[in-house]
């Protein structure tokens, strides 16, 4: 089965295509890419599958887009409360 396994940053874009057995995980997949290893700091950060977050463990099916997650810059209620702020209101 095919997979894309993808990472945004910045300065880059990640994006490796796969041919994985029926019935890999999403491990499997982030092991088979070599995400982890050009970037460690990613082997904690939160995945999903087009949009929806998926854990480690999680099956991935033949079409599958392996999302890697970057942290947030800031907190949402924080970000709409700098907004405010800066507006005046």
């Amino acid at each position: 089965m095919k997979v894309i396994v993808v990472y945004v940053a910045p300065q880059f874009e990640f994006r490796c295509e796969l041919e994985l057995e029926p019935g890999s995980s999403v491990n499997q997949a982030l092991r088979s890419c070599g995400v982890l290893e050009r970037f460690p700091e990613l082997a904690q950060a939160p995945l999903g599958i087009f949009g929806r977050r998926v854990e480690r463990y999680t099956v991935i099916e033949d079409g599958d887009r392996l999302e890697i997650y970057r942290p947030l810059a800031m907190e949402p209620k924080q970000s709409r409360l700098a907004r405010v702020r800066k507006r005046g209101s």
